[in-house]
Order: structure tokens, then C-alpha cells, then sequence
């Protein structure tokens, strides 16, 4: 982990977020205050991809329940 002013961070950004994608990185301000910089990982997940349920529904059933919906 490396600590970095916050003068440093400002003229090194790219540097700082290349670095941080392997390791945390640690930004001093001149009062003290310490922030930390991590890469967030990406979720892999669709926004569509939603757990199932368990039914004792039939194919046939959903198929039927469907036909008499547009029927109606």
C-alpha cells in the first residue's frame, strides 16, 4: 500500500487509479485526513437475471392461462 499527498494524487491521478486497481492506495490531505482508493469490481450479472420459483405449475397450464388472458 503506498500513501500519497493530496498534491501528489492530483498530479499522478492516472498513476494513482492504475495503481489501484492492483493495490489500495492511501491519500493524506495536508490536515491529516486519510482516504483510501480501491478498484469496485464490476458485477457480471444481467439486471434480468432474477432467481426462479418453485411452482407446481405445468407448461401447459401457464400456456392455457395464457391463451384465456387473450381471449377475454
Amino acid at each position: 500500500m503506498q500513501v500519497f499527498t493530496y498534491s501528489q494524487a492530483r498530479q499522478n491521478l492516472s498513476k494513482l487509479l492504475k495503481l489501484a486497481q492492483r493495490e489500495e492506495v492511501q491519500i493524506r490531505r495536508r490536515d491529516g485526513a486519510l482516504f483510501s482508493l480501491t478498484v469496485k469490481k464490476k458485477k457480471q450479472s444481467s439486471p434480468f437475471d432474477v432467481p426462479g420459483i418453485k411452482t407446481q405449475a405445468t407448461t401447459a397450464d401457464i400456456l392455457d392461462t395464457v391463451r384465456e388472458s387473450r381471449m377475454g
